[in-house]
């Protein structure tokens, strides 16, 4: 996992400084600049609004009993995104506003709870169900709370 990070972290700069230069022989230097601050300003606001909005579908399913599994994987992708908006670069704000919109936010989170589940690393299951190392269900499990009396 370490070798991916590390390649990440060189691959994503290299990548933003040659679209960085590309853009800035386009339109020059100050109007890069403008667009590399706007998309930021631009993203942090629809980061409030969409984290807002998170949240408050989590607190509904919460008061209601509910798991909010989903909500929280929305979370942790807008805080992604959010890292990604402030990164300045054009390529780092077009992942930022794919994680920041709601369609493509779901989907990208469909496929990778997907393809971790595929691979054993992430399970999600109902509480009131008990799953074996198989991932077989078993419903005859009672959930319960044991209580001790303290001996005085």
């Amino acid at each position: 996992m370490f070798p991916v990070f590390a390649l990440i972290f060189l691959i994503v700069p290299v990548i933003e400084i040659y679209i960085l230069i590309q853009v800035g022989q386009v339109i020059g230097a100050l109007w890069t600049i403008f667009f590399v601050v706007l998309t930021a300003i631009i993203g942090v606001q629809l980061l409030k609004s969409q984290g807002l909005s998170t949240l408050t579908r989590a607190q509904a399913k919460l008061n209601s009993g509910q798991m909010p599994a989903q909500e929280l994987l929305e979370g942790f992708a807008l805080v992604i995104a959010g890292a990604f908006l402030l990164t300045p670069g054009f390529f780092t704000d077009t992942v930022g506003f794919l994680l920041l919109f709601p369609l493509t936010r779901s989907f990208i989170i469909s496929k990778l709870s997907a393809r971790l589940m595929a691979s054993g690393s992430f399970s999600m299951y109902s509480p009131n169900q008990s799953q074996s190392p198989d991932n077989s269900t078993h419903d005859n499990v009672i959930e319960g709370v044991k209580y001790h009396k303290d001996n005085e």
